[in-house]
């Protein structure tokens, strides 16, 4: 620990040079993370879910996917998921001027990013700061062994459930008759 550390705000990041979209800041307990554009195949895996979950989201009028949208949980706490869904009633108030999440979406989907440190903040912390903030739903892909982590909020936690693999289906009691082969996501 650095004794007299900088603690980095959501409002901070307005101060960061536009780079084209080459760089990702985020913010989780004060602490700056930058993180450089995904492989494509991570962004192919992230296209995939998103458009499955437009297409169901059209279908069903329950709710709305995004993909790498702002989600600010509070001054020291900012997030830029690869996709989430989020319910017409959360929609309605809980978005700012500037088209920032201010709550947590119900469904937050993260693309693991190359390298362990990555892995490590996605798998943990992010989950932990998710849990926090009422995410009901979390979904870990690893578009390199093609495997997606489900996690779900019991007791104000979020526990995997299940490690989903080729052949199976990834579906969720948040999004009803929602439905898609794990093979599909990494086409």
């Amino acid at each position: 620990m650095v004794a007299n550390a900088v603690r980095w705000t959501v409002q901070d990041l307005e101060a960061m040079p536009d780079d084209g979209g080459w760089k990702r800041y985020e913010i989780i307990d004060g602490e700056l993370i930058v993180t450089r554009a995904p492989h494509i195949f991570h962004q192919d895996a992230a296209g995939n879910l998103y458009f499955e979950l437009v297409q169901w989201s059209r279908k069903s009028q329950l709710g709305k996917a995004f993909n790498t949208p702002g989600v600010i949980f509070s001054p020291n706490d900012g997030v830029i998921p690869d996709v989430v869904w989020v319910s017409n009633a959360r929609l309605e108030t809980d978005v700012d001027e500037a088209g920032h999440f201010t709550v947590a979406p119900e469904l937050m989907i993260k693309i693991l990013s190359v390298g362990k440190l990555n892995e490590q903040r996605d798998k943990e912390a992010k989950r932990k700061l998710y849990s926090l903030y009422g995410v009901q739903e979390y979904w870990v892909v690893d578009w390199r062994l093609k495997t997606i982590e489900v996690y779900r909020r019991n007791q104000a936690q979020l526990e995997l459930v299940c490690t989903l693999l080729g052949n199976d289906s990834l579906t969720s009691p948040l999004l009803p008759d929602f439905a898609i082969a794990i093979d599909q996501v990494f086409r």
